[in-house]
């Protein structure tokens, strides 16, 4: 049995896509999927499954949502030490990091659109593009900043979706507890 870490884009945002976490829970549960476990409202799912494909288990659970809800959300799955990667090459200081959101990318983006945007600047916000996350922080606030979740998805033409620094220590704290 394998754990893994779900990442739902645009569940609950702005009362669009609502989802009770419970529901989720109870989804999942139904599609064969194992101590399945909910952090927060924003479509963050730690589970445990035989199955070895990640392709397979994010169409499962993609098909299954807009089976029972009637919409489209996309699905990243991570492992626990895909994760603990991610979080560990944040490349701010521990300072900046405590602050800092990590935009999950859902495919690699093309090296001469993550060039491109690399030469945007914007004051008090600063971004390293990797394949997999966008480490972003900004010291006025993400709710302030240009560099969102949205402007990367457009400029770098892919599928992605955003967590913060607690955010990322809770997840792994909880695939943690489910090995």
């Amino acid at each position: 049995m394998k754990t893994y870490i779900a990442l739902l884009r645009g569940i609950n945002v702005g009362g669009n896509k609502k989802i009770l976490m419970a529901d989720l829970r109870n989804l999942l549960t139904e599609i064969g999927l194992q101590r399945v476990k909910t952090y927060i409202q924003s479509g963050n799912v730690i589970f445990q499954s035989k199955e070895s494909s990640i392709k397979k288990l994010e169409l499962l659970i993609h098909q299954s949502i807009k089976n029972l809800f009637g919409f489209d959300v996309p699905v990243l799955i991570k492992t626990p030490e895909d994760l603990q990667t991610i979080f560990n090459n944040c490349p701010f200081s521990q300072e900046q990091k405590t602050q800092s959101y990590f935009t999950f990318l859902y495919t690699v983006p093309s090296k001469k659109l993550a060039k491109e945007v690399s030469q945007i600047s914007y004051v008090n916000e600063t971004f390293t593009i990797t394949n997999t996350c966008v480490y972003f922080y900004c010291s006025t606030g993400y709710g302030k900043s240009k560099c969102s979740n949205n402007f990367f998805e457009r400029k770098l033409n892919v599928t992605a979706t955003a967590r913060n620094y607690k955010t990322m220590v809770k997840l792994l704290s909880l695939s943690t507890d489910l090995k």
